[in-house]
């Protein structure tokens, strides 16, 4: 299947420019009107307030542990203890329906099988599936690849975007007009639209890349036809690839990332923002469309396209790589703002809730290792080792007082990279993965905590009186 990218994309920029202009336009009104934009409060509440009113900031508490907003069956992310009412740094663990995120990783690759179906069963259903199980529910998210001629005679339009993650939002959204319940909430209904997004997000994730690819090229977008069998990770690189131009360790590294990425708690953002409008008890695919753009922030899953771009950074302005005082004395500049992009982050680096580890990242380490040896790039996986072993030190040095360490997003996007996929899917690719996460926490929500999420703001507003409009 085909369509003609330039028509498409055409007809799309023609009506973008009419926006860009009117929008111009509407800012030459009147010189009033530009109280619009001055009179905006973008000044910082003084912390002190904060203080005053006990408000947790970031649903965080004063020692950065996490306010506790529920309960779960479904993971653990555990990275300190609190002892005596103060929290003492721990190493890290994650453990998905109790289960090690290692023990997880390992055993699918000991056994040379494809382990991220096995994890998204897990977390959905509660318990680990026997062979039958396992193979019936890969033949269930085979047969939900496909997609329907009618959403893809929509869909092009959509991919119109500077951001893939933007595409899936709307992607999601458009699903629910092909499904003859959206709005119906059982446990039923639930399981299949879940199976329908993890089936059908991997394809539509990769399609939108090649749309882009294709208007750049003014080319046609071809989309292959989904073949029976392939897991999630063969999907995604089949599209990619246009076709099965990729080897099974490729893949299989592709698959450890997305198991990787499947799940890490309820209270990371996105996840939080699914179980929000889960409690509303609203349709699932407005909930997981408001996850994928908590996902897209820079300060969430954003991040790790930050990270390889600060790691050529490091690359180009570090002449020996070797030298641990020069990196050490770069890494310092891009603390005071001095360079990389100006925030004074060190991207990858620091954790809300690990400590001492990330297992996620020593799981990524593992395989970075192995790949860049294979691939000659020993160098600059021995940099990215180097930046994690003196950043905290250099945090330190700056008055960071809480402990740092890695975490994954320092070695997916140098792993990505390596598998030939573009920056501009690294995102969306998370999302992907994430999906198995979000479903089980919006079916937790849904079906167990029976309340919606209903958080207090304090107000710091006085009374005023008010003035008709001839005397303002």
């Amino acid at each position: 299947m085909a369509y003609d990218a330039k028509k498409i994309y055409y007809r799309f920029d023609d009506h973008l420019s009419r926006l860009v202009l009117d929008y111009e336009a509407s800012r030459q009104i009147s010189s009033e009107s530009e109280s619009l934009y001055h009179g905006l409060p973008t000044d910082p509440y003084d912390e002190g307030l904060f203080e005053e009113h006990n408000v947790k900031r970031g649903l965080r508490n004063a020692d950065g542990s996490g306010v506790v907003a529920g309960l779960t069956r479904i993971s653990d992310v555990h990275g300190y203890n609190k002892v005596d009412g103060k929290v003492v740094p721990d190493q890290g663990k994650l453990t998905l329906r109790g289960y090690s995120i290692e023990d997880l990783v390992n055993n699918a690759q000991a056994e040379n099988r494809y382990g991220y179906e096995e994890v998204a069963y897990l977390l959905i259903t509660g318990s680990l599936p026997n062979k039958e199980e396992l193979d019936g529910f890969c033949e269930r998210l085979g047969a939900f690849r496909h997609l329907s001629d009618e959403y893809v005679k929509e869909f092009p339009m959509t991919t119109v975007s500077s951001s893939i993650m933007n595409v899936l939002q709307r992607a999601v959204l458009l699903l629910y007009a092909f499904d003859a319940e959206p709005d119906v909430i059982t446990p039923e209904h639930e399981i299949d639209v879940a199976i329908s997004m993890l089936a059908r997000l991997p394809r539509i994730a990769a399609f939108a890349h090649m749309a882009s690819v294709a208007k750049l090229r003014g080319s046609e977008v071809h989309v292959p036809h989904p073949t029976p069998g392939l897991s999630t990770a063969e999907t995604i690189l089949q599209v990619l690839r246009g076709g099965m131009a990729f080897t099974r360790d490729e893949a299989m590294l592709l698959d450890v990332m997305l198991m990787l990425h499947a799940e890490h708690g309820g209270g990371n953002n996105s996840t939080f923002a699914c179980r929000v409008l889960s409690s509303s008890a609203t349709d699932p695919y407005s909930a997981y469309a408001a996850a994928i753009g908590s996902l897209k922030g820079p300060r969430h899953g954003g991040a790790n396209a930050k990270v390889v771009s600060m790691h050529e950074d490091i690359r180009a302005h570090v002449s020996n790589w070797e030298d641990e005082d020069e990196v050490a004395a770069y890494l310092g500049k891009i603390l005071d703002k001095q360079a990389f992009d100006g925030t004074g982050l060190i991207y990858g680096m620091g954790h809300a809730v690990y400590t001492l580890s990330d297992p996620r990242a020593e799981v990524c380490r593992r395989y970075a290792r192995s790949l860049a040896a294979k691939k000659d790039l020993g160098e600059e996986f021995a940099l990215i080792e180097r930046i994690e072993r003196l950043a905290p030190q250099v945090m330190r040095d700056h008055g960071m007082t809480k402990p740092i360490c890695a975490n994954i997003d320092l070695y997916t996007g140098f792993i990505y990279k390596m598998l030939g996929v573009p920056e501009t899917l690294f995102t969306p690719l998370f999302a992907v993965a994430r999906m198995a996460g979000w479903s089980a926490h919006r079916m937790e929500e849904l079906f167990c905590a029976h309340r919606i999420i209903r958080p207090a703001y304090r107000p710091v507003i006085e009374p005023l009186e008010y003035k008709p409009l001839a005397d303002r």
